[in-house]
């Protein structure tokens, strides 16, 4: 008997639904994303878009799958880290889902369920990761029964200082593939604060010095040119690093800025003077999806973890590396 799972994703601005095999086959994945005429994410607006779109984008992939709610063997939903209403939002569904259609409910930590869905995609047993994207910025490896933090940003991730600078720059949302595709256009590197300290980042002096440039009248196309070098340069750095402490054979790159071409090529540097395999996740599996969530859902099922209702709620600040992961021991 196949094993069919209903993953809902909803920790910020997306929300997604996901429909996944235990034979690793997404059926169909959709999802739609807030994208505010002004300003950044307010979490109230976002879970309101979760409300109002997310009956929707769940029949969408019933309906993309060839399936209906009875062939439905399992709910997994994103229970942490995110944003509150958000999460609570997304989490409501999956319960109502769960109660209804009397099947298991599985709680899933978002930033494993991105580390998951690579390795599924790529058949990686053991990487380095670098995820990447507009709430977080990791690289992490498995150690001892649990995700490790090797390194991570100390103050804003990558996409959201992305983000930050393309507002400021008169760029809409989402700013980081506009920021990529302007930067292809600079040639004249500015330097910027370069900030690894240890094994961690900071991206907020350089975002500061970015808007510094602006002001003083540096082209955008160079400003976009000297931020994604910098910015890369300092992830690739922590990634080596963890490669060389680690010995692992493989290097995954996993979240929404894992599209970015140049820190790709950048990070196939990295893979190839280490001699080791790597992989980017696909366009539609790097962002924030439902797909992910159902697999992770899926892994841990099996692995004998489910969760009551009673016992479901929500974990905004819910890390990486706390969660025990079974289904590698």
């Amino acid at each position: 008997m196949v094993l069919i799972c209903l993953g809902l994703e909803g920790t910020a601005h997306s929300f997604g639904a996901g429909i996944v095999t235990d034979d690793g086959k997404v059926l169909s994945n959709e999802w739609d994303m807030l994208k505010p005429t002004h300003g950044g994410i307010h979490p109230r607006e976002a879970s309101r878009h979760h409300s109002d779109l997310g009956p929707s984008i769940i029949h969408n992939a019933l309906e993309k799958a060839g399936i209906n709610y009875n062939d439905i063997n399992l709910i997994a939903f994103s229970r942490g880290p995110g944003l509150g209403p958000c999460l609570r939002t997304t989490a409501t569904m999956a319960r109502t889902l769960s109660l209804k259609l009397d099947v298991p409910l599985v709680d899933v930590n978002h930033c494993v369920a991105h580390i998951e869905i690579g390795c599924l995609e790529s058949s990686f047993e053991d990487p380095v990761t670098v995820y990447v994207s507009g709430g977080n910025s990791q690289v992490i490896a498995y150690a001892g029964g649990r995700f490790r933090t090797f390194g991570e940003t100390l103050d804003i991730a990558i996409g959201n200082m992305l983000d930050v600078l393309g507002r400021e720059l008169g760029m809409g949302f989402p700013a980081g593939p506009i920021v990529e595709k302007i930067a292809k256009q600079g040639s004249n590197y500015h330097s910027l604060p370069y900030s690894v300290k240890g094994m961690d980042l900071s991206y907020s002096g350089m975002l500061t010095a970015a808007k510094k440039l602006f002001s003083e009248g540096i082209s955008i196309p160079d400003i976009c040119f000297s931020v994604q070098e910098t910015a890369f340069g300092m992830i690739a750095e922590i990634a080596e690093r963890a490669i060389a402490h680690t010995k692992k054979q493989e290097l995954l790159l996993t979240g929404g800025v894992a599209r970015n071409n140049r820190l790709t090529e950048i990070l196939e540097g990295v893979s190839e003077r280490h001699g080791v395999q790597f992989h980017r996740v696909s366009p539609s599996l790097a962002g924030d999806q439902g797909a992910m969530i159902a697999w992770n859902g899926i892994l841990q099922f099996k692995a004998g973890r489910t969760i009551e209702i009673s016992d479901s709620q929500v974990l905004p600040k819910w890390r990486t590396d706390e969660q025990d992961i079974l289904w590698r021991a």
